[in-house]
């Protein structure tokens, strides 16, 4: 599902001005510059204007792929426990992040390969590459939020009874919800121009990074304050937990080090010296 999204929806993208096109103002520089950009030109419009039969299709599909893929996401064992119905929607967006990830790293492996293997680097690798680690950027935000795995300073809210922890809770909320309505209110304007005229990046490639980027900043700050009141709600009657320093050991790791030392730390694997120490005690 991943995967599929990642691919209707990309061509959705990259063929969006012929939506702005058929729906909004006309605009000569934006329709020269889809002329240049459309992958199927041979394909008739529909309704007498830019899209054709395969632009909206993908547009029409690409929402079923998103609520197919929201409805059969599943918890990884690692995730975190709680699991509201709309807690998938963030879930399944970190795992189009997760595919966005080996995308960006093929172009990296491919762009490699042409330029110091075969001598020949594309012009369009770089900024590809700039383009899906934005989209990376925003999205797994997203994630976090509803991973709780942002960075979060427990000192005095481990001291501190439960009702206060949740006024706490309700404090650093608000902030979010009042700091995303300010960050959408003031970007809105430029954000919509941009997309409007569909804004590119100035390059040989010259992909539509600020239309795209300025607007999706907009869209995931709205999605990460809305998951931030649901992990409010979520965790309102949750057991408070006490964090303490064992919360970064892998306990995995630990059995294992655990395993190699032994009890008075000289097992056979003494992972506790380095190769050189080692070798050195074996001859004394």
């Amino acid at each position: 599902m991943p995967l599929a999204f990642c691919t209707v929806f990309g061509w959705v993208v990259w063929h969006t001005p012929a939506f702005i096109l058929d729906f909004g103002p006309e605009n000569q520089q934006l329709a020269a510059l889809y002329a240049r950009l459309d992958v199927s030109p041979g394909l008739a419009p529909l309704f007498g204007g830019y899209g054709d039969i395969i632009d909206y299709g993908a547009l029409l599909l690409s929402p079923l792929i998103f609520i197919g893929g929201v409805m059969t996401v599943r918890r990884a064992p690692m995730e975190f426990e709680s699991w509201r119905a709309i807690d998938r929607v963030a879930v399944f967006i970190g795992r189009i992040t997760m595919m966005l990830i080996v995308l960006l790293t093929s172009v990296m492996i491919y762009e490699v390969i042409l330029r110091y293997v075969f001598e020949a680097p594309t012009l369009w690798a770089n900024e590809l590459s700039l383009w899906l680690a934005g989209f990376v950027f925003l999205l797994a935000g997203l994630y976090a939020m509803q991973q709780r795995s942002h960075i979060r300073i427990f000192l005095l809210y481990d001291a501190v009874p439960r009702w206060l922890q949740r006024v706490f809770d309700v404090v650093s909320t608000s902030l979010i919800v009042i700091f995303a309505a300010a960050l959408i209110y003031g970007g809105y304007g430029e954000a919509f121009a941009k997309f409007m005229r569909w804004e590119t990046f100035g390059t040989a490639f010259d992909p539509p990074i600020p239309a795209t980027l300025k607007i999706m900043v907009l869209v995931i700050i709205a999605l990460v304050a809305i998951q931030a009141v649901i992990n409010l709600i979520s965790d309102w009657n949750a057991v408070p937990v006490v964090h303490t320093a064992a919360d970064d050991i892998d306990q995995d790791e630990l059995e294992r080090l655990k395993a190699a030392v032994g009890n008075e730390g000289v097992g056979e694997l003494d992972v506790t010296r380095g190769a050189i120490q080692g070798n050195q005690s074996e001859h004394k």
